[in-house]
């Protein structure tokens, strides 16, 4: 079994059952034939929601993993991707919904701005779809931004992504703060925006006063929406 990664998706459990999967002591687990009986694809999801798979070509018994390798072509593995990628779809679109933001601290934040501003999130780039504003009804200035990025692009030396939230500030703010956790508005104008990570190392409660003193700053009369870095 090897875990397959579901970007911006996320397993509900008790859509399975409906799909066929049947549950056992570890998890949940569905068989099916594909490409006109040649291979049969096995997944099962654990009770934590991870989705793991195995392609067994039936002719010989054996695992077939040719499908995972992206550089892997001809028109063979061409036609086993294409099935394994319909079969998975066929699971995702039935056994799961949408979850752009991964991050637990992520998610508390667009539920606060949700309950206190009533402003939902608004995603205004289809090229970057984990990307998006917060914007103030009245004035319809951006309060804040939540966006998916490189460490690396924030200055780290280290790999991978990270998701951040982009606030506006008042000038100086940014002089007696922790250089390491609070940093320079990313993508937004330096002098009045900043930017933390949202991987618990400013307290989410916190987090919770910046974005009320961001929206008040928003609230200023010719505040803009945007600006460059």
């Amino acid at each position: 079994m090897r875990e397959l990664q579901l970007k911006h998706k996320k397993i509900v459990i008790t859509k399975l059952a409906s799909f066929g999967f049947i549950e056992s002591d570890n998890g949940y687990a569905y068989k099916k034939d594909i490409l006109n009986g040649q291979f049969e694809l096995e997944l099962f999801v654990t009770r934590e929601g991870k989705l793991f798979t195995h392609l067994t070509e039936k002719a010989f018994g054996d695992e077939y993993t040719l499908h995972l390798v992206p550089d892997a072509v001809g028109e063979f593995v061409g036609s086993v991707k294409a099935a394994f990628g319909e079969a998975i779809y066929g699971f995702t679109n039935f056994c799961c919904e949408s979850e752009i933001f991964m991050c637990e601290q992520t998610k508390l934040i667009i539920s606060y701005v949700k309950e206190k501003y009533a402003s939902g999130i608004e995603y205004l780039w289809k090229k970057f779809s984990d990307n998006a504003v917060f914007r103030r009804n009245d004035t319809k200035s951006w309060y804040g931004a939540i966006l998916t990025v490189s460490l690396r692009k924030l200055g780290f030396d280290n790999d991978g992504d990270a998701e951040i939230v982009d606030l506006r500030m008042e000038p100086g703010f940014l002089d007696q703060r922790d250089k390491n956790r609070y940093l320079p508005g990313y993508h937004m104008n330096k002098k009045s925006w900043f930017t933390i990570v949202l991987d618990g190392s400013v307290p989410t409660e916190e987090i919770y006063s910046l974005i009320d003193e961001s929206y008040r700053l928003a609230g200023k009369k010719n505040s803009k929406t945007k600006s460059t870095s």
